[in-house]
């Protein structure tokens, strides 16, 4: 019998791999908990008892995905980077067509952050479970023919919804055929398209994990996964997505019989427990831990409003500190115990009508003691109260007419220096913003970075709030204006713009390493740098921005003397340090707005770290001839192409003759004899 039994155990991860523990799995786990339920939800059968019960089925495969001690990860890459050559290998599998419309030497688009050897750990335990998820009666000949071996189904389900159906949103016609290509796979089959895809494995980490998972016939799922092309751009709809979800009520009917049964099973329950409990000395299975609804002290101060800290407002004069922690508490509300402890309390345990929102690499939990009041009052339409704990900034917001509902929204801000801790977002209203500003802040202004030479509108701070600002946002498909805040104190000026999250991102200009800061963020060749590329902004919102940074690293003379181009990095800088976005952009004359020629995330180009760039771009010129253009950064002695355009340049500056879609890969030698390669 124990055989029979080791038989049917899933084998275990590869010991070639770290060790994780637990407490490294389960920070990975609620860190990417979105992605693994939806790895989750993508991999079972949709057929599988509905899209309500595929979706609690999700949730609860992700919460068992902890492993219960130390334990080996797979020697798998949590999200390796594929070469180009394999990108372009799965384009062909997939049925698609490279863009001709791309410039040179333009980059894929970086993945999601790497989750290390706690994710590959977490994410490999999904796809075991979800892999034996699988109904066992009608489905059966399918696991079979797949190279399953039998497993016993799943427990009871956890967690549970009572009185309430969940699903995910409906998609629209593409969607909706995309869910019926991946019902049609296998389990694996399925498992190989989503780890392909989302989790961006190359096809032999993809085998491997099958395989660690239990399917028997790895290399054939991937042939069967190949039939679905890669319409990877899908799963970004609601639709795909098991943490957006809408609500039903069930059966009322039967939903009511079943609570009156429920009830007097209780009762008859409770009456028992009387009549045959005894008094028990020895230890429970928790030892001397006080019971679970026992009350933690420290817990309880965190949720007591008289506890709150509250800075005096002269603090930030004589600190040595110019962040968030001298902050004093302001706001009309600053005294209303009930308003504070009904924000500490959905704090700590937000319920079901509570809006939760979180800039990415924000933990959400509730706080570990009493943390310290920002501001109370009236915002608009809504009570606000902003708290910080030293890590995160957390806004807490009611409707005023007493409706039900609240929202609580989550901002990381370790580490904030005087530029970062000089306006928070109290509320958005119609279009408009207003913010509470340091109290350093000595006067504000609305000034519209697409308009460099314009004067800046006079904003009025009554208590450290400014009057309503109109928001940066573009119309869909035209930007023609883009609303930041000027903020002058004692240092000088800067601009910071909102990016839809609590903390405003700071704008800089300049050399990585030497950009102006204070009075020189606001200079008029800052606001001139900027003008062209303001509208670029919109890509990087709800990212975690911390501050974005606008270098000019060359000026290169157009070819049939058509004016002089404009090469610019832009490079955003996160509350949490990864997910840096970087983007190479173009700007000719006449052209109302720059364009995009690369993008990348993580790398180290246009940063402090490494002050160098190489970008290049296909460009038309008036008289219809096409060239590929390609500039360094300064230190750069040549450039060369080489692809589907061949030359090299002395100099930082390259301008070849080429043909209508056309691509180059990019190489720069520098002064040093370094060799830096086009932006990826």
């Amino acid at each position: 019998m124990q055989s029979q039994h080791a038989a049917k155990r899933p084998a275990p991860p590869s010991s070639d791999g770290p060790l994780v523990d637990v407490g490294q799995a389960e920070a990975a786990l609620v860190e990417h908990y979105p992605r693994l339920v939806r790895l989750a939800y993508l991999m079972l059968p949709p057929e599988q008892g509905g899209r309500s019960r595929r979706v609690l089925t999700a949730h609860a495969l992700v919460q068992r995905a902890l492993p219960r001690g130390r334990t080996a990860a797979p020697a798998i890459p949590a999200q390796p980077r594929q070469s180009a050559d394999g990108r372009a290998a799965h384009a062909a599998r997939s049925g698609r067509r490279p863009d001709r419309a791309a410039q040179a030497a333009r980059p894929a688009r970086a993945d999601d952050e790497d989750g290390g050897p706690g994710y590959a750990l977490v994410r490999l335990q999904v796809v075991r479970t979800a892999l034996r998820a699988c109904p066992s009666r009608r489905r059966g000949a399918r696991r079979r023919r797949a190279g399953l071996s039998a497993l016993p189904p799943l427990p009871p389900l956890l967690p549970q919804v009572w009185g309430l159906r969940l699903f995910p949103r409906s998609g629209g016609a593409e969607e909706l055929a995309l869910e019926q290509r991946l019902s049609a796979l296998s389990g694996p089959a399925r498992a190989a398209w989503v780890l392909r895809g989302p989790e961006r494995l190359s096809d032999d980490d993809v085998r491997a994990v099958l395989t660690d998972a239990g399917a028997a016939d790895a290399a054939g799922a991937l042939r069967e996964a190949d039939r679905v092309p890669a319409e990877y751009r899908l799963l970004g709809s609601p639709a795909f997505d098991p943490c957006s979800l809408q609500a039903r009520p069930t059966d009322l009917v039967r939903r009511r019989r079943r609570l009156k049964a429920a009830l007097a099973a209780g009762a008859a329950l409770v009456v028992c427990g009387a009549l045959f409990g005894l008094p028990d000395d020895g230890w429970g299975p928790d030892g001397a831990a006080a019971p679970p609804y026992a009350l933690n002290r420290a817990a309880q101060a965190a949720l007591d409003p008289g506890k709150l800290t509250r800075v005096s407002p002269a603090v930030w004069k004589s600190s040595a500190r110019t962040d968030f922690s001298v902050w004093p508490a302001r706001g009309d509300l600053a005294g209303d115990s009930g308003l504070l402890r009904r924000a500490l309390a959905v704090w700590a345990r937000p319920g079901e009508r509570v809006r939760v929102s979180a800039t990415p690499g924000t933990p959400s939990g509730g706080p570990a003691g009493p943390p310290q009041l920002l501001y109370a009052g009236t915002v608009d339409n809504a009570r606000v109260v902003i708290l910080h704990d030293g890590l995160r900034i957390t806004r807490y917001a009611e409707p005023l007419d007493g409706a039900e509902g609240a929202a609580l929204d989550f901002a990381r801000v370790d580490g904030a220096d005087r530029a970062g801790a000089s306006a928070l977002v109290l509320g958005r209203s119609d279009g408009n913003v207003r913010y509470l500003t340091a109290p350093w802040v000595r006067s504000a202004g609305a000034r519209d970075l697409r308009e460099p030479g314009a004067d800046t509108a006079d904003l009025s701070l009554t208590g450290g709030v400014t009057s309503p600002l109109a928001g940066p946002v573009p119309k869909p498909g035209s930007c023609t204006s883009w609303n930041v805040l000027e903020l002058t104190d004692d240092t000088g000026t800067r601009l910071v713009t909102d990016l839809g999250e609590l903390v405003p991102a700071v704008l800089t200009a300049g050399r990585p390493g030497a950009a102006g800061e204070a009075g020189e963020t606001a200079g008029a060749e800052a606001l001139r740098t900027w003008s062209p590329f303001a509208c670029s902004l919109a890509s990087m919102r709800s990212a975690g921005v911390r501050s974005v940074n606008a270098w000019a690293f060359a000026e290169q003379p157009l070819p049939d003397a058509s004016g002089s181009a404009a090469w610019v990095c832009t490079r955003a800088e996160t509350w949490q340090g990864g997910g840096t976005r970087v983007l190479a952009q173009f700007h000719t004359p006449g052209a109302p707005v720059g364009a995009v020629a690369a993008r990348a995330e993580d790398v180290p180009q246009c940063g402090e770290r490494e002050p160098r760039v190489l970008a290049g771009v296909l460009w038309k010129s008036g008289a219809g001839t096409w060239y590929l253009l390609a500039a360094g950064s300064r230190g750069t002695t040549s450039v060369t192409a080489t692809g589907g355009v061949e030359g090299t340049a002395q100099g930082n500056l390259l301008t070849l003759e080429a043909e209508q879609g056309a691509q180059a890969d990019l190489e720069g030698t520098l002064e040093n004899g370094d060799r830096v390669t086009g932006l990826r």
